[in-house]
């Protein structure tokens, strides 16, 4: 069926196409985000029921670094603001994808119904 569209509505059909596939990365990205976030979050609540002269190593790599509670409370409290912000940001950018993708469907669909009937009536324009 692609082979019969007007240029117009081919060159529509791929911009819904990287569309959709740029929706399902930023949707992955602002998952994985998320999941970070709540691991981050859940680590500095249960940080508040841990006594300060706890030992506390935190993971640098593929290495336990020893730390203190002070600065472990404060990576994870940097952490959870850095990540709310990317979440906010994906958010953001998903909605303006999704309005973007919208859009681009009603104009294809508006061509597609409005220009369809011109394009497939006139036989010998399809041939050359």
């Amino acid at each position: 069926m692609q082979g019969n569209l007007p240029p117009e509505a081919q060159e529509k059909l791929e911009e819904l196409q990287d569309l959709q596939e740029k929706a399902q990365q930023v949707a992955a990205q602002k998952q994985q985000a998320e999941t970070q976030l709540q691991e981050a979050e859940t680590a500095l609540n249960e940080l508040e029921d841990i006594d300060e002269d706890t030992g506390m190593y935190r993971r640098v790599g593929e290495l336990l670094v020893q730390t203190d509670y002070a600065d472990a409370q404060d990576d994870l409290e940097e952490k959870v603001d850095s990540l709310e912000v990317r979440v906010d940001t994906l958010e953001k950018q998903e909605e303006r994808v999704q309005e973007q993708f919208e859009e681009l469907q009603t104009e294809l669909q508006n061509m597609l119904q409005g220009g369809g009937a011109g394009g497939m009536g006139g036989p010998g324009a399809g041939g050359a």
